[in-house]
């Protein structure tokens, strides 16, 4: 965790045990995948929405036990819709499973590349490539069911197909990768792109919802905060990188040494693909400039 960190009001507390479908509010039930780790915490967290027949938003990763897991404790509950927030293999790859074993659609993201379209060089392997929706949603859908009404944001950053959904009965949003209480987002060209997080970080902002229920960890109890706390960090991060570089040239490495202190060695890849988003967006505004394209061997100047 970097110094700028510090500002963010991140909660790490375990959300609970995996594999254990868990009552959250009137409407929302949720589920955590037992695939822990660097990048997903504790879990993925699969949501179950409405009562009888439900939505099941992010399915998870494709693992029998947590299909199982989930299929057991909805008993004859009928899965009406499933939502994928977006195609990170632990979000999506689910899908199939459950439709499979339910008869449900998939509605959600579109697939990938075909968000992006680029080839997706170096992303591919986060990504299910096998996803496949039976409707694509976007911007303004609504996906209804007899005890949920979920409407449908575009929030591109995280990824170029990432999407949250919002439950207007109780002034929460399912927020993804986008906005977490326990860690940041990594933004990981080419799929993602500063500038597109933070124009969606603004979006959520001017928005009223009063609880986050995340793709890992536990509820954003506090999202306004959050979300400005998210785009402050950004800024501060942005500043930082643009310091270093009044110094002298440098290259991705030497930034991300003098950027984050304390790092988790585990994260040092994320953290440079980090700086890269970054970089990329500084130079598109025209405030940093490469030898050559601005990609991950680059040198890296200021002004």
């Amino acid at each position: 965790m970097s110094d700028e960190d510090q500002d963010i009001p991140f909660d790490q507390t375990p959300p609970g045990a995996a594999e254990r479908l868990v009552r959250l509010s009137p409407k929302v039930r949720r589920i955590i995948a037992d695939n822990p780790g660097p990048m997903t915490f504790t879990g993925t967290c699969t949501y179950v929405v409405g009562e009888g027949e439900v939505a099941v938003i992010d399915p998870g990763p494709n693992s029998p036990a947590h299909l199982a897991a989930l299929l057991e404790s909805l008993g004859t509950e009928r899965v009406r819709h499933i939502l994928v927030t977006h195609t990170h293999r632990d979000h999506a790859a689910g899908a199939a499973a459950l439709k499979a074993a339910t008869g449900a659609d998939i509605l959600g993201c579109a697939p990938y590349p075909a968000a992006t379209g680029e080839d997706g060089a170096g992303t591919d392997a986060a990504h299910d490539r096998t996803y496949r929706p039976d409707t694509i949603l976007r911007e303004g859908d609504v996906v209804a069911g007899p005890a949920y009404t979920l409407e449908t944001l575009a929030t591109p950053g995280h990824t170029a197909n990432h999407l949250v959904f919002a439950l207007a009965a109780e002034r929460a949003l399912f927020s993804g990768d986008h906005v977490m209480a326990w860690s940041t987002s990594v933004v990981i060209p080419p799929d993602g792109r500063m500038g597109d997080y933070m124009a969606s970080l603004e979006k959520l902002a001017g928005r009223a919802d009063t609880h986050y229920w995340p793709g890992h960890g536990g509820g954003v109890a506090t999202p306004q905060r959050m979300v400005r706390a998210l785009i402050h960090h950004r800024r501060l991060r942005e500043a930082a990188i643009l310091a270093e570089l009044g110094k002298g040239p440098a290259h991705i490495p030497t930034l991300v040494s003098a950027l984050y202190r304390g790092l988790d060695p585990r994260l040092v890849g994320a953290a440079g693909l980090s700086v890269l988003a970054h970089l990329q967006d500084l130079s598109e505004r025209g405030l940093v400039h490469s030898d050559g394209a601005a990609g991950r061997d680059a040198v890296y100047t200021r002004g």
